[in-house]
């Protein structure tokens, strides 16, 4: 009996939210330190554990050029550990404090205290600061499948008649994994999975072979797929496409998914929001807004609840959901095989990373228990997405249709009342782009710097992080600010080089400040001959 195969797909991303004050912590640098801490160290720790383990396991993952920027960046690195420091320092004031307290809440200290102190050893030592090329490792492997994808998560669609603007996008993130990891891959991710006609010829134009779509983008498309999603299909042009199981990541974040359950560990209440700011002395600095620490002590429920957090339970109830999980998914596809009366079945399910640890403090090692579980199953079996485009051929072809994985399907809560007016002025910027490119086609020296930084500013911009921070109302002033940082450094070169009259000196600093894909040519907005 042949195995259904299983895709998991994770999708690792941050904005570039690098701030030029090197003193101050940014709430994108928060973040960002966060998603180090609790997502991607854990992680690569999880891959050693089942390598070291025998247990096989193959995941396709998603690491944005922005993500990978941030990671290699050495400044950033260097005030990751001091961060971390100054965590540790924190930590060993909590116990001392709970310990002449006789808290009960000293125990859940003390094993988050080993935590952090644990991951500074882990970055420093381990990985060398280095984490892009733990990941390399395992992709050289064949245990990840690296998909590349769009420069700064631009939401494509928006720009379909500027082919310009989507061939710098896709340039630049092609150019990105390329210096990473050394590879063209396969697989392309389209940020938020936003697809609109024509991207497929643009994308296999640029070598790509294959994407991940909304599951509607393929069941709404002409004809219908007789597999509907649970068997690629392919573009007139041979560029395949996968459907995402839009149900996966519900089962875990969405209503009476696992990790509302009140077992788990409270990843929003937090003791530096609680605590007095004497407690707090040489964490945060003086007047410095505060921001999570990681010492979470309480379990979720009520706003006041007072139920500590025991990991002990919580891994057990972790352990459960995987293999309920895993149960669902064997059904599914053992059903999907009778009804289609096929052996050739597949699934794929798409999970931002985030839920591994970030928003979900148990998420990874309830990953790893999935992937424990598929590896002694006898009716499923964990495959990547270059594997199940690759072993099927004669695939129906099939016009997919608009589609995103956002909003209600289709990308409107990023240009909505809200955020519209941002992409008026992305838009006229690539269109001032496209023009700079071609007017100063043969430019060296500080023309060419100036007309680089301004296509770096214009890619930032493109960035659907800022539309969806307005959208949600979640620091949207702070999201507004940095999207108009970059239009106005554009619209200062674009000027510049109008009037021939170019400051070294601010160009300069705005290169320091965005030091982001520093292979960046200004060409790649020129039109294609």
């Amino acid at each position: 009996m042949s195995k259904k195969s299983l895709v998991l797909t994770l999708v690792a991303h941050e904005g570039y939210f690098k701030s030029s004050d090197t003193n101050a912590m940014s709430l994108g640098m928060e973040l960002f330190f966060s998603s180090i801490t609790d997502t991607y160290i854990p992680l690569l720790n999880m891959f050693e554990t089942l390598d070291l383990d025998n247990v096989p396991f193959k995941i396709s993952l998603v690491l944005t050029p922005t993500l990978c920027a941030l990671l290699s960046d050495m400044e950033l690195q260097e005030n990751y550990v001091q961060w971390l420091d100054k965590l540790i320092a924190l930590g060993y004031s909590q116990i001392h404090k709970l310990r002449e307290e006789k808290s009960k809440k000293l125990k859940v200290a003390q094993e988050e205290l080993d935590r952090i102190i644990k991951t500074r050893f882990d970055f420093v030592e381990v990985y060398k600061s280095n984490l892009l090329e733990a990941f390399k490792y395992y992709a050289d492997r064949d245990s990840i499948e690296l998909l590349a994808t769009a420069a700064t998560n631009a939401f494509l669609p928006h720009y379909i008649d500027l082919p310009e603007a989507i061939n710098a996008q896709i340039e630049c993130g092609l150019l990105s994994h390329k210096h990473f990891f050394g590879v063209a891959p396969d697989g392309f991710w389209l940020p938020a999975m936003g697809y609109t006609a024509g991207l497929e010829s643009v994308l296999k134009n640029y070598g790509f072979s294959y994407t991940i779509l909304d599951s509607h983008g393929v069941l709404f498309g002409d004809p219908t797929p007789i597999n509907g999603i649970f068997s690629p299909v392919s573009c007139e042009n041979g560029f395949k496409i996968l459907a995402q199981d839009f149900t996966a990541e519900k089962e875990l974040v969405g209503p009476g998914g696992y990790v509302n359950k009140e077992i788990y560990r409270d990843q929003n209440r937090d003791i530096a929001f609680e605590a007095s700011s004497e407690e707090l002395k040489g964490y945060l600095e003086e007047n410095e807004m505060r921001r999570s620490s990681g010492y979470k002590y309480w379990k979720k429920g009520e706003v006041n609840a007072t139920l500590l957090y025991e990991e002990d339970l919580a891994i057990k109830q972790a352990e459960k959901d995987a293999a309920l999980f895993v149960q669902k998914y064997e059904e599914k596809l053992k059903k999907a095989e009778k009804t289609l009366g096929t052996d050739n079945v597949s699934l794929t399910c798409v999970f931002s990373a985030k839920n591994f640890g970030q928003n979900w403090f148990e998420g990874i090692y309830w990953l790893e228990q999935v992937i424990r579980k598929v590896a002694v199953s006898e009716e499923i079996i964990l495959v990547t997405a270059y594997d199940v485009v690759d072993k099927k051929k004669d695939l129906q072809i099939v016009t997919p249709f608009l589609s995103a994985a956002s909003g209600t399907g289709y990308g409107e809560d990023l240009l909505d009342t809200k955020n519209s007016w941002m992409l008026k002025y992305t838009r006229k910027a690539c269109q001032r782009m496209n023009y700079m490119a071609d007017r100063f086609a043969d430019e060296t020296g500080l023309k060419a710097r100036a007309l680089n930084m301004a296509a770096r500013e214009v890619l930032l911009a493109q960035s659907l992080d800022w539309a969806d921070m307005v959208h949600d109302g979640i620091d949207a002033q702070y999201a507004e600010e940095e999207f108009k940082k970059n239009i106005l450094a554009f619209t200062t070169v674009f000027d510049a080089l109008g009037a021939n009259s170019i400051s070294t000196e601010w160009l300069t600093k705005i290169e320091a400040e965005h030091s982001v894909f520093p292979w960046m040519n200004y060409r790649m907005f020129s039109k294609k001959q």
